[in-house]
C-alpha cells in the first residue's frame, strides 16, 4: 500500500505562505503517514511575488546592465521553507524562464482570467533561454543555495523536474530544444548535488500522438542520445513524469431526456492516459524499475476555471469529486500492477484559491480555509497502512471496462483494502460517472482470515450528511461570507466524521461480516482491528 497519492500541486506558488495556504499544507502534512510531496509552477518566474490565478513569481534571477546575474532566493526560500518546516518534501519544478533569460520576454506577465482564451497565459516566460550556460549556472547556484540552507541530506530527499507540459504552449520551443533545456538543467543540478533526483518530461496526458511521441523521444534521448550539455551519451533520469486528465461534460436536460442538466465525468479519459504512459515506459526494458510520477492526475485540466465559466466543474464541491478520486486512485494502483511499473507518485493538482467566493467551484481541496469532501478521502487513505490485499466485489466493474468506457451503465461498487499487523482497512465507494440521484447500494462486507475472536470496527463516511462542508453550507443558505459562528460549524463539518460509533463484532470461522448501505457517490472507510 504505497502512499503514491501523497503528492499535491498547484500553479500559484505565492499562495503557499498565505494563512489559508499554510493551514491547508499543515492539514496535508498531518493526514499522511509518509512525507507529502508538493509541486508548484513559477518558482523561477520573474515578478514581485504578487499572486493571481495561474500566475506566481519569485524574482530569483535578474541581470544588471552588464548582463551579470543577480540571484535573490528570498521568495523561493519562503515557499520551500513552508514545506520543509512541516516535514513535507518539494517536488521542485525548474521553471519558468526568467525575463532576463527569455528569447522573447515581452509580454511577460499574462492577463488571463476565467472565461478568457486559455492560450493568453503563454507569454514571455514560456520561451527558451538566450544563453544555456547561464541557465545551467542558475540551477547550480539554486541547488547550492538549497544545500546551504536546508542541508545536503534534506535536499537529496527531494525530487526535481524540468519545466511543465513542454508539448503544448508552456514551451515555445521544439522537442529537441526541450531536451537541451533538460540536459543543461540536469547537469547544473548534478554539479552541485550529484545525488539529486531529477526527471521529466511531464508532458500532457499521453492519449494523442503528439504527447506520446514527445515522451517516447525524450526517453530515447535520455537512454541513448547525445547529451547537449556534456557531449556524452545519455542524460540523467531518476524518474519519469507525465500527466493525465479526465474529461467531464455538462449535459443539459433536453439532450439527455432527464429533464435537468447534470455533469457526466470522464474517468476513462484519465485512466487511458495513465495506461498509455505506463505502456510507453514499460516498452523500455532499461526503465522497468525507474520510478514514475504522474505529475498531474485530475478529473480535468483547469483548476482555476470555476463553475461560472465552466458549468461542468460543478462536481468539485461535493461528493462526485471525492468518489471519483477513490475510483481513480484505486484503478491507478491496478494499472501499475498490470503494466509492472514502479509507480512512485500521482500528483493531485488542487490546492486553494485566494480572494474567491466560498464554494465557487474551483478545483481545490479547501475554500477559504473550509475543507471540501474530497480532502476527507485523502484522510481515509492516510489511515490505510501495510500491504494491499485482494478485494472481490460482486458490484465491481472490470478494469478494462472502466478504462475504455467509464462507468456509464451500472455503478462501480468496489473497494481498496490494506492490512497492517493487527488492522484491516477497507475503502469502499459507490461511483458513477453521471451525477444523478440513485438508490444506495446494499453492501455486505466480509473480511476473511481474521485471527481473533472479537474485533473493534470503526466506520467513517463521506456522503451528503457526513464529512461534507458543502452540503452544510447549502443548508445554512449558502452565506457569502459565513458568520464567525457559521465558519466554525463549517470547519467541523469539513472534518472526517464517523458513520456510527466504534463497536465490537464477533468473529465467526475467521470471518467478520458487516452490512451497511452505501449511497451513490459515497465513500466509506471501515477499519477492523484486533
Amino acid at each position: 500500500m504505497t502512499q503514491m497519492w501523497a503528492f499535491f500541486g498547484y500553479d500559484e506558488p505565492n499562495y503557499t505562505y498565505t494563512p489559508n495556504g499554510k493551514k491547508l499544507l499543515t492539514e496535508l502534512s498531518r493526514l499522511s503517514p509518509v512525507p507529502v510531496f508538493v509541486r508548484t509552477h513559477n518558482l523561477l518566474t520573474t515578478g514581485d511575488g504578487t499572486s493571481s490565478m495561474k500566475w506566481g513569481s519569485t524574482n530569483a534571477y535578474r541581470e544588471d546592465t552588464n548582463g551579470r546575474a543577480i540571484y535573490d532566493w528570498t521568495i523561493v526560500d519562503r515557499i520551500l521553507d513552508t514545506y520543509v518546516s512541516r516535514g513535507m518534501k518539494p517536488l521542485v519544478e525548474i521553471g519558468f524562464m526568467p525575463e532576463a533569460l527569455s528569447t522573447k520576454p515581452q509580454p511577460y506577465r499574462h492577463d488571463w482570467r476565467p472565461g478568457l482564451d486559455y492560450n493568453r497565459i503563454y507569454t514571455g516566460w514560456s520561451y527558451p533561454p538566450t544563453d544555456y550556460d547561464k541557465w545551467r549556472e542558475l540551477i547550480t547556484k539554486w541547488a547550492a543555495h538549497c544545500i546551504e540552507k536546508f542541508g545536503r541530506r534534506e535536499v537529496e530527499s527531494w525530487y526535481w523536474e524540468v519545466w511543465n507540459e513542454p508539448d503544448i504552449g508552456y514551451w515555445h520551443g521544439t522537442a529537441e530544444e526541450y531536451q537541451k533545456l533538460y540536459d543543461y538543467a540536469a547537469d547544473g543540478l548534478k554539479r552541485a548535488l550529484p545525488a539529486a533526483r531529477i526527471g521529466g518530461p511531464h508532458v500532457t496526458g499521453p492519449s494523442g500522438a503528439r504527447p506520446q511521441q514527445f515522451l517516447q523521444s525524450f526517453l530515447e534521448h535520455c537512454l541513448r542520445g547525445t547529451n547537449y550539455a556534456t557531449g556524452k551519451t545519455g542524460s540523467p533520469l531518476d524518474y519519469i513524469g507525465f500527466h493525465a486528465k479526465g474529461a467531464p461534460r455538462f449535459l443539459d436536460g433536453p439532450s439527455t431526456g432527464l429533464g435537468t442538466g447534470h455533469v457526466r465525468m470522464g474517468v476513462s479519459n484519465q485512466l487511458r492516459a495513465i495506461a498509455n504512459g505506463f505502456r510507453i515506459v514499460s516498452s523500455f526494458p532499461e526503465l522497468r524499475d525507474t520510478p514514475i510520477i504522474i505529475g498531474e492526475s485530475d478529473p480535468e485540466g483547469c483548476a482555476a476555471c470555476g463553475v461560472q465559466t465552466n458549468p461542468e466543474n460543478v462536481y468539485r464541491n461535493g461528493t462526485v469529486y471525492s468518489s471519483y478520486t477513490a475510483e481513480q486512485l484505486a484503478r491507478t494502483y491496478e494499472l501499475a500492477d498490470a503494466y509492472h511499473v514502479n509507480l512512485r507518485g500521482a500528483v493531485t493538482w488542487a490546492f486553494e484559491f485566494e480572494d474567491q467566493p466560498y464554494f465557487a467551484g474551483f478545483r481545490d481541496l479547501a475554500t477559504n480555509g473550509i475543507d471540501k469532501p474530497v480532502l476527507n478521502v485523502f484522510r481515509m487513505l492516510g489511515r490505510m497502512l501495510g500491504d494491499r490485499v485482494t478485494v472481490e466485489s460482486s458490484g465491481a466493474l472490470p478494469l478494462d471496462v472502466v478504462r475504455e468506457s467509464g462507468v456509464r451503465e451500472a455503478a462501480d461498487v468496489n473497494a481498496l483494502a490494506s492490512r497492517s499487523e493487527r488492522t484491516v482497512s477497507i475503502l469502499a465507494w459507490n461511483y458513477h460517472d453521471d451525477d444523478l440521484p440513485a438508490p444506495p447500494a446494499d453492501v455486505e462486507l466480509v473480511v476473511d482470515g481474521v485471527g481473533a475472536r472479537e474485533v473493534d470496527v470503526t466506520h467513517e463516511r463521506v456522503d451528503a450528511t457526513h464529512s461534507n462542508a458543502y452540503e452544510a453550507w447549502k443548508r445554512m443558505g449558502s452565506p457569502q461570507p459565513p458568520t464567525k459562528s457559521q465558519y466554525k460549524d463549517l470547519e467541523r463539518a469539513g472534518r472526517l466524521q464517523p458513520l456510527e460509533p466504534s463497536r465490537k463484532v464477533k468473529v465467526q470461522d475467521g470471518r467478520v461480516r458487516l452490512a451497511f448501505t452505501l449511497p451513490r457517490q459515497a465513500v466509506s472507510l471501515v477499519r477492523v482491528t484486533w
